[in-house]
């Protein structure tokens, strides 16, 4: 069975694409300009730029054409969720959002427009600048977006330390997508107010300085993110299979570990922490409506493998 999760989380289209941008990221962050002013960039949520005491936050995604046409509603609500996200995932605040959205049919176009403001209300992000081409041979939207956070708060996703606790954080409250089943929507079905008590939490723990590392699951899914978190830290990780825990809906609809690594898991994270912290980051994602449970350590080995009581296989090489 290990070995089986472990082929199939290794052909995952998504963790694949994300594995071949090393080589991009490399060769930008050797030819590109530098300036001392940058606190972080390459691998984080979100880069950061020094501002006196505070970090100013950026980010910056783009959705696939296909979804786009497809879903252009659901597409213009992800860029804002995406990225409010990657905002969070560091222990920041978002502030605003500018789109570059280029379509060639009205209809969806508006959609694209009327998801995103949608997004913007729930999330309370405004949306400030962009640019549209409406004749476009293509559709695509990409979304930028900043945020804040006081420089001594801020969680990198390249600092998880060996011997570190992996807590996975995942909002329980949610049930798959409509554009497909391996999306846990957490959020389009909820109040303003309940999907931002949830990410306050990220801002709590981050001025608790209790996290060494985090990363908002992608839709590389659990495995996915956690394989770049562990690649920006130049650490490894062992994993318990059997301390992964699915949400009793995805249980009653037949789900299996299997559907779930494959999963983008909306309003959840992965973290490490000292395990000293370990009790106290549980119980505080507790308080704010989210499931945390410990699922591994991290290690020095630049590997991550997976077991449960019967097996264990290596799952990457670093």
């Amino acid at each position: 069975m290990i070995e089986k999760l472990a082929e199939n989380i290794r052909n995952n289209v998504e963790i694949i694409q994300k594995q071949s941008l090393n080589p991009i990221v490399d060769f930008v962050r050797a030819k590109s300009y530098k300036n001392e002013r940058i606190y972080s960039d390459y691998g984080e949520d979100s880069a950061s730029i020094k501002e006196n005491k505070k970090l100013l936050l950026f980010t910056t995604d783009g959705l696939r054409s296909e979804f786009i046409e497809n879903f252009p509603y659901g597409a213009g609500f992800s860029a804002i969720m995406v990225s409010v996200d990657d905002i969070y995932a560091c222990g920041g605040t978002p502030l605003a959002a500018s789109l570059v959205v280029n379509y060639n049919k009205e209809k969806i176009g508006n959609e694209i427009f009327r998801g995103a403001c949608e997004g913007s209300r729930k999330f309370k992000v405004p949306i400030i600048r962009g640019h549209t081409n409406q004749n476009s041979a293509i559709c695509s939207l990409a979304i930028s977006m900043v945020g804040e956070i006081k420089k001594e708060d801020y969680i990198s996703a390249g600092n998880a330390q060996i011997d570190d606790d992996i807590i996975l954080i995942v909002d329980f409250d949610g049930k798959p997508g409509k554009a497909s089943k391996y999306y846990w929507d957490t959020a389009t079905f909820k109040t303003s107010e309940q999907i931002l008590y949830s990410r306050k939490s990220m801002n709590e723990i981050a001025a608790k300085h209790l996290l060494n590392s985090s990363k908002d699951i992608s839709n590389g899914g659990i495995f996915g993110t956690l394989y770049q978190l562990l690649t920006y830290s130049e650490v490894g990780a062992e994993i318990d299979i059997d301390l992964i825990i699915l949400p009793e809906l995805l249980k009653d609809l037949n789900y299996s570990i299997f559907d779930y690594s494959k999963m983008y898991l909306t309003t959840s994270f992965i973290t490490t922490c000292k395990e000293i912290n370990t009790e106290e980051v549980i119980n505080l994602f507790k308080r704010y409506n989210l499931k945390a449970h410990k699922i591994g350590k991290v290690i020095k080995k630049p590997i991550v493998k997976i077991y449960n009581n019967k097996e264990e296989t290596i799952l990457f090489d670093l």
